[in-house]
């Protein structure tokens, strides 16, 4: 760690005025480096004030993603115990992908600003300007992953749904299997993939696309998208929504959620899908149904007018009610 971020440690620790003279003791650095150190963190968006006879106090943090902010408070084992921050990339899970490949550890996590060649399932692209949303991916291994993989997706979806309703309050619920929405609109994406040899899983990247302070949506995303800070009336800083996010989606992974009948319940209950009027692509027929239940696979079951029930695992379903059907 270098001296600015012990500075920044030290005054982030502190909590109230400490003197350039102590930390230039406790740093073994001059006065005049800690001076240097502390402009240099202000130039970065770090509010700290000085006071003469008092020395130097942090009032607010910058919300931009960097090892430093998120790390500050992260209260998990292993989720973004590595961590790599990008001001713009293709795309957080390709970026995933590729440092899996060589080595990155269980619990990776990929975050920027901005992606450029951002993607949601079905290979559809994927809107993630700067500065608005919260764009990352978190590389998961064998051996914390869920029995079944395909509940991957969904224990990630209930943890952004937690994390939204406990820090902003809106009523964030899940449209199965990956987006989470406020209202009829979509708030967030999530993209589950995978890679494995014959016989095991090599690695498993989930990406999770959130917005959370845009202003507005262009007219081809009016009616779908909204975000947070729309329904809250307020921005929410980006870094703590992440950190609550790997939080959620930690507990439940080491809780093994998927074994307990409890997460079935908390997440049938947040749920629009059931209950609703839904369609689906069988065989290249269109097929209509009520949303029934959901699998101890993560499937969702629908049961058609005729009162069979048909087992939905993958592709496009269609909610009544849920972004303009």
């Amino acid at each position: 760690m270098g001296t600015k971020e012990q500075i920044l440690n030290r005054l982030r620790e502190n909590g109230e005025y400490i003197s350039g003279e102590e930390l230039s003791e406790q740093l073994h650095v001059s006065r005049t480096a800690v001076w240097k150190y502390i402009n240099s963190l202000r130039e970065e968006g770090y509010g700290i004030v000085s006071a003469t006879n008092r020395g130097y106090r942090l009032e607010s943090c910058p919300d931009r993603y960097s090892e430093a902010e998120i790390g500050a408070g992260l209260e998990t084992e292993f989720l973004g115990r590595n961590l790599y921050c990008f001001d713009t990339i293709d795309s957080t899970n390709e970026e995933a992908k590729r440092r899996a490949l060589t080595g990155a550890p269980n619990g990776s996590v990929f975050v920027s600003e901005q992606q450029t060649g951002g993607k949601g399932r079905l290979g559809r692209s994927f809107a993630s300007p700067a500065g608005t949303g919260l764009w990352f991916t978190v590389l998961l291994r064998p051996g914390i992953l869920p029995l079944r993989v395909s509940v991957t997706t969904l224990l990630s979806g209930l943890a952004v749904a937690r994390a939204i309703r406990s820090l902003s309050g809106c009523d964030a619920r899940i449209k199965w299997p990956n987006d989470v929405v406020i209202g009829s609109k979509k708030v967030c994406g999530i993209l589950t993939e995978m890679t494995a040899e014959v016989d095991r899983i090599e690695f498993v990247a989930v990406g999770i696309g959130v917005n959370v302070n845009n202003a507005a949506f262009p007219e081809s995303l009016r009616e779908k998208a909204i975000s947070i800070r729309m329904v809250g009336g307020k921005p929410l800083r980006r870094v703590s929504l992440l950190q609550e996010i790997l939080i959620q989606f930690e507990t439940l992974l080491k809780q093994n959620a998927e074994a307990d009948p409890a997460f079935w319940e908390e997440y049938k209950s947040l749920c629009v899908s059931l209950d609703r009027q839904v369609e689906f692509t069988r065989r290249g027929a269109l097929v209509k149904g009520t949303a029934a239940d959901i699998s101890a696979g993560g499937e969702l079951i629908v049961e058609l007018e005729d009162g069979t029930r048909e087992t939905v695992t993958a592709g496009e379903v269609s909610v009544q009610g849920i972004y303009g059907h």
